[in-house]
């Protein structure tokens, strides 16, 4: 559809863009990046022809574009520039229905009823059939932006060259704009190629991504291929994380703040924190904590300061354990959104906890235990369970930096652990007659600090890991005696 080769150019001899060579297939979603004054605005003049070329060509199916007419050009090519003020004030119908002009013969032609219905339907898809009698000058910003975006459509062209097409946009439009411009390109073969300053939104919308840096190609390839920390640090020269998207194969990108901006004030978690209730078991850290829980809320990863264990009756029963731990924990006082919600059958009386600590690091290990429902995860034939007290709940909290990888690397040493102890109690699960390896409703939290010592991993090969095995099995071990001597 578009070919670029070797295209060098700029202004009053002035060479911004320097060797340029990429092409984009028809139903492309193509993004440019680059910070500002890397040439990405004068890169998409050229390809549409608004700057030629000093060196190199750009063609559309193979022609290139300076061989096309203008208004030939407009029926291939339609553009979407920043949004800039407007001396005329046409009516939004009648800004639209310029779009029109390349499908018009000669000077005089009449509107016809393909025109009318091109305009209908590319201002009901920009969301602006209410007020197309109102005049574009007394928009807001977002609103003119969708003006301009339903003009660039009905020229229905077969590629579309936008530069920073949200600006302007509240979120919700944001969204709206682009999903229009995706389903164009995967429902209509409409090739689209857009200058981005989100990473994030290019990356979850763009099919290859083009990094620009000083006018010169630094990259060219899927989301995941340019949206790299070491890359996005050398461009930008800022500092970035990395992390999937919770919900799409698409990376984004984290900007992290300076040292200076977050306190230096060093917590250590440990029993002074720790309340324990006959309704509840909680714990306030002094700070957020990164998580990796499997609680009723709070699971996955995420950033939390308080931790309940709630006791519930042994008949409980509840189809929605989520909206009912959320509206229990908004009538106790806990903020859901920074809260991690768990829940046994078990007397909260009989939890265990300890601080461990060796040379290298130390932690907190919180541990309430039941058996009733005690499995045997080899051999479980997904059996019913008698509804006895059951559930074994643990709590690691890290005074450390830990990794990703050591989040995952504490709940397998801490799950080890714990079935070291229901092998040495000789636990066994009632449908099968062999030694349990849990219980049927386990939860686990791992959480950290996140400051002092970074602790990239939590094997038992490490200090960290062992002080882990070490401390689960002792907690598990007590919790499950004082249960049993209930």
């Amino acid at each position: 559809m578009l070919n670029l080769e070797h295209v060098s150019g700029g202004y009053d001899g002035q060479t911004v863009i320097k060797d340029i060579s990429f092409s984009v297939s028809p139903g492309e979603f193509f993004g440019i990046l680059g910070p500002n004054g890397s040439g990405k605005t004068t890169l998409l003049k050229m390809v549409s022809g608004l700057i030629p070329c000093m060196s190199g060509s750009v063609q559309i199916n193979n022609k290139n574009i300076r061989h096309f007419s203008r208004k030939a050009l407009a029926k291939q090519m339609a553009v979407l520039p920043q949004l800039t003020a407007h001396a005329f004030s046409y009516t939004v119908r009648d800004t639209v229905a310029l779009g029109r002009y390349a499908h018009h013969q000669g000077f005089f032609q009449t509107w016809t009823a393909e025109d009318e219905h091109v305009l209908q339907t590319v201002m009901e898809q920009t969301n602006i059939t209410n007020f197309q009698d109102e005049a574009v000058q007394e928009l807001s910003g977002g609103e003119q932006q969708r003006v301009f975006l339903a003009q660039a459509l009905a020229q229905q062209p077969n590629l579309l060259l936008l530069d920073e097409p949200t600006n302007h946009l509240d979120l919700a439009y944001q969204k709206d704009l682009l999903d229009l411009l995706k389903k164009g390109a995967r429902q209509e073969g409409l090739t689209v190629v857009s200058i981005f300053h989100d990473l994030n939104l290019a990356s979850l919308y763009c099919d290859r991504l083009l990094l620009l840096h000083d006018g010169q190609k630094r990259a060219l390839h899927t989301p995941d291929g340019v949206l790299t920390e070491g890359l996005i640090k050398e461009v930008y020269q800022t500092d970035v994380t990395k992390h999937p998207h919770p919900a799409v194969a698409k990376p984004q990108m984290h900007l992290l703040p300076d040292e200076d901006d977050i306190s230096a004030e060093e917590v250590s978690i440990g029993p002074s924190m720790l309340h324990v209730k006959q309704e509840y078991i909680s714990l306030a850290a002094p700070t957020s904590l990164r998580t990796l829980s499997s609680g009723v809320c709070g699971a996955g990863f995420g950033w939390n300061s308080a931790f309940v264990n709630r006791h519930v009756a042994n008949n409980y029963d509840c189809s929605d354990p989520e909206g009912e731990m959320r509206c229990y924990l908004d009538k106790n006082g806990f903020d859901t959104s920074c809260t991690v919600g768990m829940m046994t059958a078990v007397q909260l009386a009989d939890v265990a906890y300890g601080f461990w600590e060796n040379d290298h690091v130390s932690l907190f290990t919180v541990v309430t235990a039941g058996v009733g429902n005690a499995t045997d995860s080899t051999r479980s034939a997904g059996g019913r369970h008698p509804m006895t007290q059951g559930t074994i709940n643990t709590w690691l909290f890290i005074n450390g930096h830990v990794t990703e990888e050591a989040f995952i690397q504490a709940i397998i040493t801490a799950t080890e652990a714990k079935a070291q102890v229901l092998r040495e109690l000789a636990i066994t699960d009632e449908n099968t007659g062999t030694i349990a390896t849990g219980t049927s409703t386990d939860s686990v939290l791992v959480a950290a600090t996140q400051q002092g010592q970074t602790l990239s991993y939590a094997g038992t090969a490490t200090a960290l890991g062992q002080l882990i095995g070490k401390s689960v099995y002792t907690e598990t071990k007590k919790a499950i005696q004082r249960y049993q001597a209930r």
